[in-house]
């Protein structure tokens, strides 16, 4: 029986929106500015968009050149062009996009949650004691099973009048309220401390290695590298789309916006008088965002809950377009591998995916041990083989990215990027982030064994 043509996206705004739609999510908004201000602030953002630029950006362009090339999900891609034995590569990038969603899903269910909160009643006083009510258990995972609900009907709806339309809406709907909580944000007074906090100059934390692998981990997670969703969405692409242009336009916009939100979060801290409750604090990056954040609103008054309401609303859309690129790169494998139609595909898959993240919905310690092992092992790892594969193993992936530009000479400068220094900085911190992964894991383990006995 003949397949059905593939689908393609009717316009080129229409796959730069939902590529950056799939860049920018939960890790832009909030995880990318409290990494800056623990880490070295300005130099923080310099590293960060240093390492974007000469590994991130290439491997971001391989990865739309092997899909655009290829016209195939991720596992028939590497098939492709490197035959039946980089098959697994691709089950990587399918595993990726599995796991991550997972968990990502249950975070996104809190995000839902507290915007709702915010539009309806407001954020009270005792938002901790409220956290830890609703980030495990059966809230939790309602909310978890909602948010994949949402995410399965847009991507059953397929590419055109699912995730092209949506992201035609939504992103435009994010810039916008991202901008203007930057604006309000700079009105207030005693914003100042806060500007200076986020865009100071440390250069000694970035000599730290956990600095740097935090920078080169927010990189990929953010541009959403390794997992296959850029490969999958290239796919979808007609031979004359300008891949360089679009890689470009695709990093910036994520870099933007992360530096917007931040310009957003420190100021209202900082006016508040709640610095303390973030500077050198144990909460870590979702304890800040779901407890002193809302406790921010609270202390707002009236004001506060439209605040909170549009910055929670913002969170909720980032979280919606990078969850929709998740689970297309499984759903594009299964219509590919197997032969299913779109929504068969669509409901197995989330299905799986919301079994699966039922652990990370009732302990945050399995949700945070997960993301480490997605982070360290599956990103890194999977930019890592892809880097090796378009440097050394593609017969030609500069004629293949070059298919519709004009006068681009940086080209063999990519490919050398992605042969030698991008495989040796992923080698590096790699070598960093496995024994660090490990022993979360051993620890984890051995507090679950321990409460068991």
């Amino acid at each position: 029986m003949a397949s059905a043509p593939r689908e393609h996206w009717s316009s080129r705004t229409g796959f730069v929106l939902a590529a950056i739609g799939s860049a920018v999510g939960l890790g832009n908004m909030w995880r990318f500015s409290y990494l800056a201000a623990e880490n070295g602030g300005a130099a923080f953002v310099v590293l960060y968009l240093t390492i974007t630029l000469a590994v991130g950006i290439p491997v971001l362009l391989a990865e739309l050149v092997i899909g655009r090339g290829s016209q195939q999900s991720p596992i028939r891609a590497l098939a492709h062009f490197g035959g039946r034995a980089w098959k697994p590569l691709g089950g990587v990038f399918v595993a990726a996009g599995f796991l991550i969603l997972s968990y990502y899903s249950v975070i996104a269910g809190w995000t839902v949650r507290y915007a709702l909160i915010a539009l309806g009643e407001g954020f009270g006083q005792d938002v901790a004691e409220h956290f830890s009510e609703v980030a495990v258990g059966w809230d939790a995972f309602g909310y978890h099973v909602a948010f994949m609900a949402i995410t399965v009907f847009v991507v059953a709806g397929g590419i055109r009048g699912g995730i092209e339309r949506t992201a035609l809406v939504l992103m435009p709907t994010l810039f916008a309220i991202v901008v203007g909580l930057a604006l309000y944000a700079a009105t207030l007074q005693g914003a100042g401390p806060g500007y200076a906090y986020y865009l100071s100059v440390d250069l000694e934390k970035l000599l730290h290695w956990s600095v740097l692998k935090d920078a080169a981990g927010q990189a990929f997670f953010s541009l959403s590298l390794g997992m296959g969703a850029m490969l999958t969405f290239a796919s979808y692409l007609k031979r004359d789309e300008h891949l360089p242009n679009s890689s470009l336009v695709i990093g910036f916009a994520d870099v933007a916006v992360a530096f917007v939100a931040g310009l957003v979060v420190f100021p209202l801290i900082f006016a508040l008088g709640l610095e303390e409750r973030i500077v050198g604090s144990k909460l870590g990056t979702v304890g800040a965002l779901f407890i002193t954040l809302p406790q921010a609103f609270a202390e707002m008054g009236a004001i506060g809950r439209g605040v909170g309401s549009l910055f929670f609303v913002a969170l909720v859309v980032g979280a919606l377009t990078s969850a929709i690129s998740l689970l297309e790169v499984v759903v594009s494998s299964a219509i590919d591998g197997l032969g299913w139609p779109r929504r068969r595909a669509a409901l197995v898959a989330g299905g799986a995916i919301t079994l699966l993240g039922a652990p990370s919905a009732w302990n945050t310690d399995v949700l945070g041990l997960v993301d480490q092992i997605a982070n360290n092992f599956f990103l890194l790892g999977g930019g890592l083989g892809l880097a090796l594969f378009v440097g050394w193993i593609m017969r030609d992936p500069i004629a293949e990215a070059a298919g519709g530009t004009e006068g681009i000479g940086w080209f063999p400068l990519w490919r050398w990027l992605l042969r030698l220094a991008v495989p040796a900085f992923l080698i590096f911190v790699l070598a960093y982030a496995v024994p660090e992964t490990w022993e979360a894991a051993r620890n984890l383990f051995a507090d679950l064994l321990g409460r068991s006995a």
